[in-house]
């Protein structure tokens, strides 16, 4: 469904460590860049995500009750994600790591807060 995802950074680098850090621990190559609009960009076969500053100048900002959704393959990679993302300057939030019951099923989960205060999670369905 989708492309790209491309969030704002008020901190490129501190981002950039979080992002190669937390996207690391899926598995994920460390982010290219910068670009020439100074991004940088991790990519896979399904997607791109993106971190940089705001193109009109204006700070970077969180979206209020967005989050951006990262696919683990099991739940020790989802722990690995949150580990990951707290050392290289996340802020864990909501419940710790592990199983959600839900209507899709059995969700293994982890939230974080970026340095720029996005919320991103690492999931994983069970079964």
């Amino acid at each position: 469904m989708f492309t790209h995802v491309t969030v704002g950074a008020n901190d490129i680098e501190a981002s950039r460590k979080f992002y190669d850090a937390a996207l690391g621990a899926l598995g994920i190559d460390a982010g290219a860049g910068p670009d020439a609009k100074g991004r940088y960009w991790w990519r896979t076969r399904m997607g791109a995500f993106a971190i940089g500053a705001p193109i009109d100048g204006e700070p970077a900002c969180h979206a209020n009750g967005g989050t951006i959704g990262f696919a683990a393959k099991d739940a020790d990679v989802v722990k690995a994600f949150h580990d990951a993302g707290v050392a290289a300057g996340g802020t864990a939030i909501e419940d710790p790591p592990g199983p959600r019951e839900g209507p899709f099923g059995t969700l293994n989960l982890a939230y974080l807060r970026d340095p720029s205060g996005n919320k991103i999670c690492a999931l994983h369905r069970v079964g």
